[in-house]
């Protein structure tokens, strides 16, 4: 049997991956103490808790999750697959019992004590980890109906299920995209990438008709003009607060759309906080950063000589850039509002403390292809 170990030696940093991550993060703290310092002082009397409250629980634990994941061999990580997805899904049934708690209409956080966290940041994580060892494993999951397709619809639909319930549907639509891109990759026949896709359009839209305020946000989308003051509020504020930017923004800590106006400044509407202090242009570094951090986990995906670290690496990238994709789509009116952050930039300890693990294994698998 294969030992697995610690990396010790072998292979070099991958400086693009970490520099590209170190400077997200950075500028998300840096932002998010710009949108948040209002809104902290006066519900709770100190202008620097959401960012204190970030670096505590969000970067601490990502720093820990990045050199676990940097220096342990990611191989190993193929072992513990099915242990860890145990794991995901009981902390995603455990929402729905007393530890779970409803902010905003939604039970997508678990409270023990002083800590809440959202397992459904976790199991984004957990299930690229997973689905990279089950396709890898078996060349027949690619091809065969019966051991692949079917398994594969089962084991996907059981966690969409239980994400749609919360709800965090942008979530659902997220991992699922993801997974079938995974699928993709492993070499899957084309015709059970385009039912699965149907399928999963069919899911959907049934999922959006039969739920009020997913339906809502949906003809918000359709007709902004006759939503402004309603479901189309937000979006509207925040194409206010985009094209208030101009070229250049306003200047740092200077937005008024955040105050008073912009609802959700922290999450799922910071892009349009740094479109507004820092325009156009900060906008487009923003984007870049992102693109480019993808654009480099791709990269080494295509040089990884084993189908776990290269189905890996596929996840990774694809969660990275469909969740900035529909961040930022979606505050821009290009879709419809979905409740998305950004990756590495929006308020949220759970989901930056992931991406970092992240950025921490796509290091590992970088070094280790390097050898």
């Amino acid at each position: 049997m294969k030992k697995f170990k610690i990396l010790k030696s072998g292979g070099h940093n991958d400086y693009t991956v970490i520099f590209t991550a170190v400077l997200l993060i950075i500028f998300g703290l840096f932002i998010l103490s710009s949108a948040s310092s209002y809104l902290a002082a006066e519900d709770i009397g100190n202008s620097y808790y959401y960012l204190k409250h970030q670096i505590l629980y969000g970067l601490s634990l990502g720093l820990m999750g990045f050199f676990l994941g940097a220096k342990i061999y990611y191989r190993y990580h193929e072992k513990l697959a099915l242990p860890l997805l145990i794991i995901g899904v009981a902390l995603l049934l455990l929402i729905f019992t007393p530890l779970g708690i409803n902010i905003g209409g939604a039970t997508r956080w678990i409270q023990i004590g002083p800590i809440s966290f959202q397992p459904s940041e976790i199991i984004k994580l957990i299930f690229i980890i997973y689905l990279a060892a089950w396709l890898s494993h078996d060349d027949e999951r690619q091809k065969n109906f019966a051991k692949g397709f079917v398994p594969f619809l089962i084991i996907l639909g059981s966690i969409l299920f239980l994400l749609i319930k919360q709800p965090a549907t942008s979530t659902a639509i997220i991992l699922a995209t993801t997974s079938i891109a995974m699928y993709f990759a492993s070499g899957t026949r084309l015709v059970y990438i385009i039912s699965i896709t149907a399928l999963a359009v069919l899911v959907l839209g049934i999922a959006v008709y039969i739920s009020p305020y997913r339906w809502d946000r949906v003809s918000a989308f359709l007709n902004p003009e006759k939503n402004l003051h309603t479901s189309g509020y937000q979006v509207n504020q925040a194409k206010i607060a985009i094209g208030s930017g101009g070229l250049w923004g306003v200047g740092y800590g200077q937005s008024t759309t955040k105050i008073n106006y912009l609802p959700e400044p922290l999450h799922d509407s910071i892009f349009a906080v740094v479109a507004e202090e820092f325009g156009f242009i900060g906008s487009i570094t923003l984007i870049g950063l992102l693109l480019m951090l993808v654009l480099r986990i791709f990269l080494i995906a295509k040089r990884v000589g084993d189908k776990f670290g290269q189905l890996l690496l596929v996840g990774f990238g694809s969660l990275i850039a469909l969740q900035s994709f529909v961040n930022i789509g979606a505050i821009s009116g290009l879709l419809p509002l979905t409740g998305t952050p950004l990756p590495f930039i929006s308020y949220g300890g759970t989901a930056l403390a992931i991406f970092m693990t992240i950025i921490g294994i796509t290091n590992n698998i970088s070094k280790y292809s390097n050898r």
